[in-house]
């Protein structure tokens, strides 16, 4: 056996030893803010997701939650979190329906589980899911090789691949990086673009860290993205009402683990672009970008980008997640992509039982349709039963975030 395989032996063997987990489900706001260690599962997860940080879901909860239950499974060994399945319930067709706690925002969400830790305990943790009332279970933003997977099996937890979500390796920092990613042509425009820029006034790049410098630059991000998507369909909700009022509070909530970036590029003090990640683990995650498109011809979007990519790099961030789908941009700089998939199943009734089989064989049929025109046919002849049966409540569909006062 290798090192790393006796040394993970060793310590599942440890935690045997220890007192046995004790299970309780969270289903109280109280109880959850209440809980200790969440953050260090979220960072020790293979692929660490930004969208579970205790901060995040805790406001994702506070604004959105008015129409779901809190049915978050956690184990504890001695007092102490050990693991955790953040889920949320609602109620859909009569159904009652688990999803991530966090909703459509929890891009790389998984089972949380401490490194060492028996994998039985995920399993447990599933089961308890599996059996506290909900009839089947619909996550969106699984990474490849998710812990829930393994912990369901993969006959009771059906994946379906939806976001192509590109990834840039920055280990060989931004200089060596950007010259393996562009060619002499497009070192050449990037230069134009930025004289242009020039022309019109002094350009400055800042990147805001902290919160006093954070809350302005997003009040710039909300501007420029009303902007870039007047009179255009915008299924982020963003800059709905709600939406200003939850990345208000997300941002301070990112901004007391120092996790958060805003990187913006002005000429002559006018805010023209911004983009708003995450810095996690060495890892940058792309949150928000908009620029105005009165200066669209000057591609003030693609400067910043070359900015937030070059800053990120300096600070020792050595890989990106661009999250999202294959835009032009992101696929210009991406090694490769390591898709985020839709979790179905678990079902805990036959009524479950029988949506997840309906589902589950619509959206096998959706991609089979993509290679094959007879089957493209009978999927759109079904669309518009498929549209009335998968609707749900506003704040869980996969377009967007809607209005939820709070």
């Amino acid at each position: 056996m290798t090192s790393r395989v006796v040394e993970n032996a060793a310590t599942v063997a440890a935690v045997a030893l220890e007192a046995p987990p004790t299970f309780e489900t969270i289903s109280s706001e109280e109880s959850f803010a209440a809980l200790e260690g969440w953050d260090t599962l979220v960072r020790a997860m293979p692929r660490p997701s930004p969208f579970l940080l205790h901060g995040w879901v805790t406001e994702w909860w506070r604004h959105y939650g008015d129409a779901c239950s809190l049915a978050v499974q956690a184990a504890f060994r001695d007092g102490r979190l050990v693991a955790a399945l953040p889920l949320i319930s609602y109620r859909r067709h009569g159904l009652e329906v688990a999803t991530f706690l966090g909703g459509r925002h929890s891009a790389l969400a998984d089972l949380l589980l401490d490194e060492g830790e028996d994998p039985a305990v995920a399993a447990s943790l599933v089961d308890r899911a599996a059996s506290s009332g909900q009839d089947y279970l619909d996550v969106f933003g699984l990474p490849e090789g998710c812990r829930l997977a393994e912990a369901s099996e993969r006959r009771r937890l059906h994946l379906f691949e939806r976001i192509e979500a590109p990834v840039l390796d920055l280990t060989r920092g931004w200089s060596e990086t950007y010259r393996a990613k562009t060619n002499s042509k497009g070192r050449n425009h990037h230069r134009h673009r930025r004289r242009q820029l020039e022309k019109l006034g002094k350009v400055e790049v800042s990147v805001a860290r902290t919160l006093p410098e954070l809350e302005p630059a997003l009040e710039h991000g909300f501007r420029l993205h009303a902007l870039r998507w007047r009179g255009r369909a915008d299924g982020s909700g963003f800059v709905t009402p709600t939406g200003i009022r939850f990345n208000r509070a997300a941002l301070r909530a990112l901004a007391a683990v120092d996790v958060a970036r805003i990187v913006t590029l002005t000429v002559d003090g006018r805010p023209l672009a911004f983009a708003w990640y995450i810095a996690l683990e060495q890892r940058m995650y792309l949150y928000r970008t908009a620029f105005d498109p009165a200066f669209a011809r000057y591609s003030p979007g693609l400067v910043n980008t070359l900015n937030l990519l070059e800053l990120a790099a300096a600070e020792g961030l050595t890989r990106v997640e661009f999250l999202g789908g294959a835009e032009r941009y992101k696929v210009q700089f991406a090694d490769h992509f390591e898709p985020l998939h839709m979790g179905l199943g678990l079902p805990g009734s036959a009524a479950g039982r029988a949506v997840v089989a309906a589902r589950a064989g619509s959206l096998r049929l959706r991609d089979l349709a993509k290679q094959s025109k007879a089957a493209r046919q009978v999927y759109d002849r079904t669309a518009p039963a498929r549209r009335r049966f998968k609707r749900a409540p506003d704040v869980l569909r996969p377009s967007g975030v809607a209005e939820r006062g709070r």
